[in-house]
């Protein structure tokens, strides 16, 4: 039995998300995310307007009068999660733990699915794959997925993407629409998310604290390497020091958006201090514009 309190917590989190997913997600969702492709339907006879290109030739031969072929959307999908639960994750200056806000970002996407008859898979990894739970259907199963995300003691500290990628490819070998959910503080990952791409749907979302983008002027402080262990003194009381960090942070978060755009991939940037309910209406709108292009 879990205990009283988690209970309530992942009831919590469904209830809020369940609501986005009610009021706005569903719709947004079902236009940006399209079926397999086209399974056919039925025959029926040919009518003024139709596409003669449809025509079912050998009906057609043998009734006599032209016959069609009626196609319909594939519909159902599978969406797959791949959760970040490395030691970095594990981090705020807000309100807000990266990992609780992804288990929320992942909650909301899931009800979505479940609510257009979607399956819902989910892979959580550090330095190695922490829990699979292959793909399904039905709100039981998405409580399911919420719950491991928010309470899943994972066994590694460190973050290994493409090893998490890797995986994917081994246990799907369907197209699915996948949402990699982390802080990216990983390496050599580039190769593996490309080759995922072109199997996949691949979407990009980044979870940032704001501290990962600017120090505050707050004096000496001592900062830890969440995935190592290491310590760094820092002074940020000097605008140098602060300037520095700044420059660096935007350095990296530059190259990794060039890396996102070269692989051909979505990107949904999630700062813990900006409500991202906004920031996933302007993406959802983004894909709607240009699948309607």
């Amino acid at each position: 039995m879990l205990p009283t309190d988690v209970i309530k917590n992942i009831r919590r989190v469904e209830i809020k998300t369940r609501r986005m997913a009610a009021d706005f997600f569903t719709g947004h969702y079902r236009s940006v995310f399209k079926g397999r492709g086209m399974e056919f339907d039925e025959v029926r006879q040919y009518s003024p307007g139709d596409d003669i290109r449809s025509i079912d030739w050998n009906v057609t031969a043998r009734m006599g009068e032209p016959f069609i072929k009626k196609f319909v959307e594939e519909r159902e999908l599978t969406i797959i999660f791949l959760l970040d639960l490395s030691r970095s994750c594990v981090f705020a200056t807000t309100t807000r733990l990266k990992r609780d806000l992804a288990a929320e970002l992942s909650s909301v996407l899931a009800l979505s699915a479940v609510r257009n008859n979607d399956k819902v898979g989910f892979i959580a990894f550090t330095d190695k794959v922490e829990k699979y739970i292959p793909p399904a259907k039905g709100l039981k199963h998405v409580l399911r997925v919420v719950r491991e995300s928010l309470y899943l003691k994972p066994q590694g500290k460190g973050t290994d993407i493409a090893a998490a990628i890797e995986y994917l490819n081994k246990v799907s070998s369907r197209r699915a629409v996948v949402f990699i959910i982390s802080d990216f503080h990983a390496a050599k990952y580039a190769k593996a998310l490309s080759i995922a791409n072109k199997r996949h749907d691949v979407i990009a979302v980044t979870l940032t604290d704001p501290v990962e983008l600017a120090l505050p002027n707050v004096g000496i402080i001592t900062l830890e390497d969440a995935e190592t262990g290491e310590l760094f003194v820092v002074d940020t009381s000097s605008a140098a020091v602060r300037n520095q960090y700044r420059e660096q942070a935007t350095r990296i978060f530059e190259q990794r958006k060039r890396l996102f755009t070269a692989s051909g991939i979505d990107h949904i940037e999630i700062t813990t201090d900006v409500p991202y309910i906004k920031t996933l209406i302007r993406f959802f709108r983004m894909r709607e514009r240009r699948l309607n292009r």
